[in-house]
């Protein structure tokens, strides 16, 4: 099993605080924020892992590379049409993938170590996507991509303007290979607007099963404003030192 973190967005939404550095190096609590997902993705033996860069790139290195992680060996893949549909981060990562499935995270998400072991434990699908059926913080909530889900677990909607809708997306996938095949293909529909949700909606559509896991408690968010890293900080403060 390999990992994919997804951290080549510029952050603009963060303006200023991302205009000399990229979101994903952040500080939240004591380390950047995309140290938690790679150490989710480490504590549950998934050691080998791509990190998806492109917005200020060498400073996204440099800082991982300073930054240790027992265990982990880490990639650095370079996608330069970052300013495009966040499925063309994953498209660079073919190469890196080879034959194995993988789990994917998104860089500018705290979630807590827990997730990814619960992801991996799902029941065998080729696509789990994890979700979260109780989301109820505003940075949580706040532009989430919105899931109907049927009472099989199988995801039937995804998509940010879904009016009927009972979870949302947490931006941790467990995927197979086989996807690079279909992001080719629709890649030629959407050009560099391709979303992982497209692809997500396509495979649901194809009545392929998409699997979900709802994560049930554990702590997420998503960092997208300056309101969203304010709330993750009080968080992190509240929890005085405690490791997520």
């Amino acid at each position: 099993m390999r990992g994919i973190i997804l951290a080549a967005g510029d952050g603009g939404r963060l303006r200023p605080l991302t205009h000399r550095r990229p979101k994903v190096l952040l500080p939240v609590g004591d380390r950047p924020l995309i140290s938690y997902p790679l150490e989710a993705l480490a504590s549950s033996g998934v050691t080998d892992i791509a990190v998806i860069v492109g917005y200020r790139a060498p400073q996204v290195i440099d800082a991982l590379r300073e930054w240790t992680l027992k265990d982990a060996r880490i990639e650095f893949i370079h996608n330069p049409d970052y300013e495009g549909g966040n499925a063309l981060s994953l498209m660079v990562a073919k190469g890196f993938v080879g034959d194995d499935p993988f789990m994917l995270c998104m860089g500018d998400h705290i979630i807590h170590r827990p997730v990814v072991a619960k992801l991996l434990a799902a029941r065998r699908a080729s696509t789990v996507l994890g979700i979260d059926s109780a989301a109820s913080q505003e940075s949580q909530l706040n532009d989430a991509t919105r899931v109907l889900i049927g009472e099989d677990r199988r995801l039937l909607r995804i998509g940010k303007r879904l009016r009927n809708w009972n979870a949302v997306d947490i931006g941790v996938f467990r995927l197979e290979p086989g996807v690079f095949r279909v992001l080719d293909g629709l890649y030629e529909r959407h050009g560099d607007d391709l979303e992982l949700s497209d692809l997500m909606q396509f495979l649901a559509d194809q009545e392929q099963l998409v699997d979900t896991c709802d994560i049930g408690g554990l702590y997420w968010t998503d960092v997208d404003t300056v309101e969203d890293y304010r709330s993750a900080e009080r968080y992190m403060e509240r929890l005085d030192g405690v490791r997520l």
